[in-house]
């Protein structure tokens, strides 16, 4: 008998509890920055010290933090369920807590990249330079989907989306595009959990939905309880 399949949507909610900074806040900054600085192809161009710069402070900062217990339980699920987790955040985390199926949206900060042939990905853990360059001698770059690039790994995404038994939403807005999208691919009466502390959708706008309007940690203790057998 196969295992029930849950495919888990998760954003920046998931990591904040672990002291990840959440991608843009209320003015559109990321640690201070403005996005359209360090995270468009505009600003990698107009400035690439600087987005250099920025993304290896981002990735010294996680370095330092741990994945907390929402990460955790969901790798516990794996013991009962086929899982599939689809992320907007470039953090490590729910591969650090033993989750063995994430796919990454908008890259990964542990990952750099050609500039010339984005097949080519490098895993990364130390300082970006200007000067560091890919196999075919051209400059690296944060291996990040920035704002206006496509998104590689959406078409996989909603392909895994379709699959689900059961959907998970944890820690996202439901309001950044192409990824806000997915919900609307489960099939009809798929169970939707939403875990979120302020809630952007509600249960009369979907069916078989049930929010837990909690942070990541408790709503994943409260889900853990309700979906692992006894």
């Amino acid at each position: 008998m196969r295992k029930k399949r849950i495919v888990v949507l998760t954003g920046a909610g998931i990591s904040a509890e672990s002291g990840i900074k959440t991608f843009r806040d209320a003015d559109g900054l990321w640690e201070g920055h403005d996005v359209m600085e360090v995270a468009t192809p505009e600003g990698w161009q107009r400035n690439t010290s600087l987005v250099l710069g920025f993304y290896n402070q981002r990735r010294k900062q996680l370095l330092t933090v741990q994945p907390n217990n929402a990460h955790k339980l969901l790798f516990l699920l794996e013991e009962e369920y086929t899982i599939s987790i689809i992320t907007q955040n470039v953090d490590d985390l729910h591969e650090r807590s033993g989750s063995t199926n994430v796919i990454h949206l908008h890259g990964e900060l542990r990952k750099v990249r050609s500039t010339i042939d984005e097949t080519l990905v490098y895993n990364w853990n130390t300082d970006l330079k200007f000067g560091d360059v890919c196999k075919k001698g051209t400059q690296l770059r944060p291996h990040i989907v920035w704002f206006g690039e496509a998104v590689p790994n959406l078409s996989l995404a909603e392909e895994i989306t379709q699959t689900a038994d059961i959907l998970i939403i944890i820690g996202t807005s439901m309001q950044v595009y192409p990824a806000a999208n997915l919900i609307y691919h489960c099939k009809d009466g798929v169970p939707i959990y939403f875990i979120d502390p302020k809630p952007s959708i509600t249960e009369n706008q979907f069916k078989n939905l049930t929010v837990i309007a909690e942070k990541a940690t408790i709503g994943m203790e409260k889900l853990y309880k309700i979906l692992s057998k006894p």
